[in-house]
């Protein structure tokens, strides 16, 4: 798709540019009064949060924001194949492939040894995230993101929508409250600060918060939660334009480095048009911030020029601009209890996205990062507050993210480090540091969480079983559940087995059948469904409501390696009658692809087979033999409450 020829233009990508308008600054309704969930921050974790709620009717959220209304410009620009695979479960990822830019290939610029006043390409390799996910890395603006995640909010049952125009005054937790599950221990007051509202003080009392409202967080500061790190000292300019140029490879991602003027990064946009320019500009003093240096976008294309020589730069627009300072901060918790409480001591407030991890944007992790904070975060909350997991199950937000913010902090000083050249640039008395070649090396070493495929959580109740690993060495214990392609029983449909994983709220059990034929009575698989679906035991007999489908809350999908199945030869649990007219699901077995098995690709274990349990979240939480089904049950009892 190609858009932004005449000009750049915010919205829907699907409308053509001649007609494309900016969004109109919504409506204002009162707040209400009491909720279940309060999210203050419409970036891409309050975003990413509250869409995950609005998936739950019986769930009330209210999301505020101090903006007049959602994002137009700027911001973050790369989605991460994880990211495009947390749309998909949102049902979103089609859109955003169809309008991201594909990052095919990085290319390297060093001075040139014949003429070291001018850059000459060092090499061009291919993207080091390519074949990581069935999608590939993209580039979008960030609000085109929001806006699918708006678009789905207001299109589930609960019509969610973010409340604009009001700043958060303060946020305080009432202590003899927050162990009693039912109570509204937190109360929240907000200004309005548009005209029409004129400073009208609304309060709202919740259940729970989510503070993913930026760097400087009002939620983290009610908190009284510190961020710790590095003070920034290195400012970079981030601009988006429309230019002509001769530079070769203005469509390909750049890592450019001069003699005396430092360094830039270049980004190809979406619509064959744009660029993104992270520019490197100079030290800032201690007691600044990148606010305060007295730069315009003119200094900064001016100093991009500069660098390029000796290629041509005629910026023709500048659809955004900002400049920045690279500094890297965790906060030493992500919600409101004291450090290091007990697990059974309930959280009621939480911090995610920048709220609680600030960095430098050049990884493109900071969206990429934020979007999973929350997405590992809803799914609990929703589970607690629906009444079907314990409590005890929030407590791991904490426990699994912060670790991944910790690596975030550390791959971003390290990239900070490699791709800045010496403090002040300009003043011809030194050599440049960079080495391209260590950026290159970097980004291959780093390509898994850059991609955020390779996240993985700590051993846990809700990752476990890494004994049994051995079953399926292609599914990674705490990493996301590997999408692969697998063919559709009943049909014949071709099926990416990891978009069966919704964001729902539901768990998932992919059973991997042996070398037994699964319509045979004796097989492991068999007794198994046969397991799942009677026994008292069951975990799905314990914890489906009554009167619920059979797959309510622990979805179950097979797939054999037998040829010719009828569906009406397996065990009716797996084709099960669902709704109010009992209708069969025949989509729920499948079998591999003859020339793309995902028994191979998967490694997987074809004489015994597996269960792989998945949580809604599309992590992997465990994997058990076929025949462990007190083992099965034992998994679900720790956290999950039954339903009587």
């Amino acid at each position: 798709m190609q858009f932004h020829l005449n000009g750049f233009k915010p919205g829907n990508y699907q409308v053509p540019d001649s007609a494309r308008k900016a969004y109109p600054i919504p409506p204002i309704a009162d707040l209400p009064t009491t909720v279940d969930v309060l999210i203050v921050g419409t970036g891409p974790a309050g975003l990413t949060m509250a869409r995950q709620m609005s998936e739950f009717s019986d769930v009330k959220t209210c999301i505020v924001d101090m903006a007049e209304g959602p994002l137009l410009f700027g911001r973050a620009d790369g989605i991460s194949c994880r990211t495009i695979e947390i749309m998909e479960a949102f049902n979103s990822a089609e859109m955003v492939e169809k309008e991201t830019y594909k990052l095919m290939q990085n290319t390297f610029w060093e001075p040139d040894t014949a003429n070291p006043n001018n850059i000459k390409r060092k090499y061009k390799i291919a993207d080091a995230r390519l074949g990581m996910s069935e999608f590939k890395h993209g580039i979008v603006n960030q609000a085109r993101l929001h806006e699918l995640l708006l678009d789905g909010m207001a299109n589930t049952m609960t019509n969610l929508r973010p409340h604009y125009s009001r700043e958060l005054l303060d946020l305080e937790i009432d202590e003899t409250l927050t162990q009693d599950l039912d109570a509204h221990p937190i109360t929240a007051t907000f200004k309005r600060v548009d005209d029409a509202g004129n400073g009208k003080i609304e309060t709202v009392k919740a259940r729970f918060a989510v503070g993913a409202d930026g760097g400087r967080s009002r939620v983290r500061k009610s908190l009284d939660i510190a961020l710790e790190g590095d003070s920034a000292d290195k400012a970079w300019g981030v601009m988006d334009i429309l230019l002509n140029t001769d530079f070769p490879d203005i469509r390909v991602k750049s890592f450019i480095q001069s003699k005396d003027h430092g360094a830039v990064m270049t980004i190809p946009r979406e619509g064959g048009y744009l660029i993104r320019f992270y520019v490197e500009l100079d030290l800032i003093d201690k007691n600044k911030r990148a606010t305060d240096i007295k730069l315009t976008e003119t200094d900064i294309i001016a100093k991009a020029q500069k660098i390029f020589h000796p290629y041509t730069l005629d910026v023709k627009e500048v659809a955004w601009w900002s400049i920045y300072s690279v500094g890297q901060r965790l906060a030493d918790r992500f919600d409101n209890r004291a450090a290091n409480s007990a697990d059974d001591i309930i959280p009621r407030a939480f911090v995610a996205g920048d709220a609680c991890h600030t960095h430098s944007p050049k990884g493109g992790w900071g969206l990429n990062t934020s979007l999973p904070d929350t997405f590992n975060l809803g799914w609990k909350m929703a589970a607690v507050l629906q009444g079907k997991s314990k409590p005890a199950l929030l407590a791991t937000y904490t426990t699994e993210r912060r670790k991944v913010a910790n690596q975030l902090i550390n791959a971003d000083k390290e990239l900070s480090r490699i791709v800045a050249t010496r403090p002040t640039a300009g003043d011809g008395s030194a050599k440049a540091e960079v080495d391209t070649a260590k950026i290159e090396t970097f980004m291959k070493r780093q390509s898994g969480f850059v991609s955020g495929t390779s996240i993985e959580y700590f051993p846990s109740y809700i990752c476990t079983a890494q004994e049994n690993q051995d079953l399926a060495t292609g599914y990674k214990i705490g990493q996301r559940f590997h999408s692969a392609e697998a063919n559709r029983v009943a049909d014949g449909g071709i099926q990416h087995l990891g978009h069966l994983v919704k964001a729902d709220g539901r768990w998932r059990i992919f059973v991997f059948g042996g070398a037994q034929d699964p319509t045979q009575t004796s097989s492991n698989a068999h007794q198994l469904a046969e397991f799942l679906a009677k026994d008292p035991t069951s975990p799905v007999q314990k914890y489906t409501p009554k009167g619920a489908d059979i797959d309510a809350v622990i979805d179950t999908y097979a797939v054999f390696q037998q040829h010719d199945l009828s569906m009406h030869d397996l065990h009716g649990y797996l084709w099960p009658a669902k709704g109010k007219y009992g209708l069969r699901d025949y989509e729920k077995v499948f079998q591999p692809q003859e020339d793309n098995d995902v028994y191979d690709i998967r490694g997987i274990d074809r004489h015994s087979g597996c269960i792989v349990i998945v949580r809604p979240d599309q992590h992997i939480a465990s994997i058990l033999p076929i025949t462990a089904h007190a083992e099965l049950s034992k998994f679900f009892d720790v956290f999950m409450i039954e339903q009587t």
